[in-house]
């Protein structure tokens, strides 16, 4: 008999997540880390970045308190130190939560480097590459290297920052996400080169730090994935902050100095500059983590650095699954989540439903904030549907007047036959809070009709949603 029925390789938000799926459903199930339990979005992305993007948050609002009524005596200022430190304890916490669930669960931990042997089994070795940032704390009782077997291998090994050629990071002059979590001092200066999810939201950090903030992005708008309108609201947004963006160009090369980077930039029409910075952000996407895990030896099948899956999460090898960022896009936690449960769920035999990758949401927690799901309006056209488009600033917004954050913008897209919603887009104040409400919408086939009467709580930033239903079919009440 096998040691286990079901051995979870990474132990971020999909393998936790499967490991605990798992053992919920009586299976007998080990989960094997090398670094960090966990993984990169309770230590080194999604929690800990939340804390850094809070921190500047209150330094706004104190900045700002006059505009309240408030007076602060004295300086308002940033403490370094404190915020990283304030960040770092929130993802021991998360840390400490996921060793609390795998114990109460009763899911073994092995510690060390997990390959594939061959179906069914694999090896344990110490980690041998030196840790990106310094390795987690290892629960007790943990079990080490050696040879396991199990019934079924799901591979959670996640993602790691791309790197450009001749744009390497180096942890000191050239920044990925982690370093940029860790600062030792506040740069003057700052180049972020890419403008998705990671880029824009440290770029938007450091400028309410106080940090000069140019943004290279390659294609013509930044925060890419989102609808154009959206997109062009953010920039606003961000260049009255005083963010710098450049679109349309892309980082050729870089010369180092002793303690900044030069970097020159060339734009598609053959224009160039060159920009000096304290520090750049390498912030071009990320990579699955498929080397050297014995894929190769298997047989398993994967395209453009990721594993290839099935809509239950099986690779073409009997036995191994994948889950997470390396099963490919979108590399967003929830995804990842959702997949685990759809994963270990089918090896049950419980006949989950496929996910709809339409349906995901996406959130990304600059200033102001963006949050989307669905198709975007170019998309929906390039699809061939007839569309009803609604808009609702929220400057007309009661809530957000109040709040004092009346800059945003929701956006909803509807089959002009049928009333389907296609897709919301929101910038603004908490939007990736009032998204969920769309994302359930769209999972109950809700249509404009259900959705003018739903009757929003007032006063709540929420309002916004309906508004631009109602606007889509020329019924708007307040704009």
């Amino acid at each position: 008999m096998a040691d286990y029925d079901i051995i979870v390789i990474g132990s971020g938000p999909g393998g936790y997540i499967a490991a605990i799926r798992a053992a919920q459903l009586g299976f007998r199930t080990a989960i094997v880390e090398r670094e960090h339990l966990a993984g990169i979005c309770s230590n080194w992305g999604c929690i800990p970045t939340k804390a850094l993007l809070r921190s500047a948050e209150i330094l706004h609002y104190g900045q700002h308190a006059k505009d309240y009524g408030l007076v602060l005596e004295g300086s308002f200022k940033a403490d370094l130190e404190a915020v990283v430190k304030r960040s770092r304890g929130i993802a021991v916490r998360m840390n400490n939560g996921v060793q609390f669930l795998m114990k109460k669960n009763k899911v073994d931990v092995i510690w060390g480097e997990a390959k594939l042997t061959k179906p069914g089994t694999i090896t344990v070795a110490p980690t041998k590459k030196p840790a990106m940032q310094p390795q987690g704390p290892i629960p007790k009782n943990a079990k080490g290297e050696g040879t396991y077997t199990a019934d079924h291998i799901i591979v959670a090994t996640g993602a790691r920052p791309r790197a450009l050629p001749g744009l390497e990071p180096d942890g000191k002059l050239i920044w990925t996400y982690f370093e940029s979590m860790v600062p030792a001092k506040m740069p003057k200066s700052l180049l972020v080169m890419g403008s998705g999810a990671i880029g824009i939201e440290f770029a938007s950090f450091y400028r309410t730090m106080g940090v000069d903030v140019t943004v290279v992005e390659v294609l013509p708008q930044v925060v890419p994935v989102e609808d154009a309108e959206i997109g062009a609201f953010a920039r606003k947004a961000f260049e009255k902050q005083g963010m710098k963006i450049i679109t349309s160009a892309k980082v050729t090369k870089v010369e180092k100095s002793a303690d900044s980077v030069t970097a020159h930039i060339e734009d598609e029409k053959g224009g160039k500059q060159t920009i000096t910075a304290d520090r750049m952000i390498s912030a071009v996407g990320v990579v699955g983590n498929i080397e050297n895990i014995g894929l190769e030896a298997l047989g398993v099948k994967t395209d453009r650095g990721c594993i290839v899956i099935d809509d239950l999460c099986r690779t073409n090898v009997k036995g191994v699954y994948a889950i997470g960022d390396v099963a490919g896009p979108p590399m967003l936690a929830h995804k990842a989540e959702h997949e685990a449960v759809i994963c270990v769920e089918a090896i049950k035999g419980l006949h989950p439903h496929p996910m709809d990758k339409s349906m995901i949401p996406g959130c990304t927690y600059c200033h102001p904030q963006i949050a989307s799901v669905g198709l975007t309006e170019a998309k929906a056209k390039a699809a061939g549907y007839e569309l009803k488009v609604g808009r609702f600033n929220f400057v007309a917004n009661g809530k957000a007047v109040a709040l004092g954050e009346d800059s945003g913008l929701a956006k909803t897209i509807f089959d002009a036959k049928t009333g389907k919603l296609l897709g919301a887009h929101l910038v603004g104040p908490e939007v990736t809070e009032l998204i969920q409400g769309f994302v359930v919408a769209m999972n109950l086939e809700t249509t404009e009709e259900e959705l003018m009467h739903t009757i929003f709580p007032h006063p709540t930033l929420s309002e916004v949603m309906k508004e631009s239903v109602l606007d889509a079919y020329g019924k708007v009440l307040n704009a």
